[in-house]
């Protein structure tokens, strides 16, 4: 029988899975749902279209060329679709605001990662492989800064790190409220920069290796329009 630990965490190896091709269709079904629900989220704002979609084939991408198994890439896959779902919880002027966010607003912003772990918590397939906690610790940053909780290094899930990246390499190629969308060169210094403190170093490392195939797969989650 076809083992897939995604699929025996939701129940649904005995019952629908008696061979490889079930297993590999309802995989696929995971993998759908979670990608229309990250379009649902993104569809709340004009400037984050198809935001959700660039983080997970980014992260996707990091994660088969840091080696990770077949199973974690496509963990790290569904939980780049949902990284955002908290956002459904976060007012949408706070969301679209052009200006600097005063302190409320940021408290608001902030509770998403935790908005978004709380929700798909009740999916016991999804806490048992660790997307749960990967959406939950996609802000934390590798010097301890970040939110929700200040994990610091390796206390941050793998895939959440691996997110970051992918996460912040997307919002600095879109258009936001606040201000216009970087090219790719100048973003790829950012996260050079930010290696070691916002970003995991090996991540970072990861990312240099196979930046121009990355400038690639975004063109093609962009109608096949090249990054700039």
């Amino acid at each position: 029988m076809f083992k897939s630990p995604l699929l025996e965490s939701c129940g649904m190896l005995d019952v629908v899975a008696p061979d490889k091709v079930c297993g590999d269709i309802l995989l696929a079904l995971v993998h759908q749902l979670a990608e229309s629900l990250g379009r649902a989220i993104d569809a709340k704002d004009s400037h984050t279209m198809a935001h959700s979609e660039e983080v997970a084939e980014v992260s996707k991408f990091l994660a088969a060329a840091m080696g990770l198994s077949r199973e974690s890439v496509a963990c790290v896959h569904v939980a780049g679709h949902l990284h955002d779902i908290g956002k459904i919880g976060v007012p949408d002027a706070v969301l679209g605001k052009p200006g600097r966010l005063d302190p409320d607003e940021w408290r608001q912003m902030q509770a998403h990662p935790t908005i978004g772990a709380d929700i798909l918590d009740p999916l016991d397939c999804l806490a048992r492989t660790g997307i749960v906690e990967m959406v939950r610790a996609h802000h934390e940053r590798f010097d301890g800064s970040g939110y929700p909780a200040g994990l610091k290094g390796r206390e941050i899930p793998l895939g959440a790190r691996i997110i970051s990246v992918a996460d912040s390499l997307s919002a600095m190629l879109q258009t936001r409220p606040y201000r216009p969308a970087m090219g790719f060169a100048e973003a790829h210094r950012e996260i050079v920069r930010c290696a070691g403190s916002q970003f995991d170093p090996d991540v970072v490392d990861a990312f240099l290796a196979v930046a121009g195939d990355v400038r690639q797969l975004l063109g093609s989650c962009r109608g096949g329009v090249l990054v700039p």
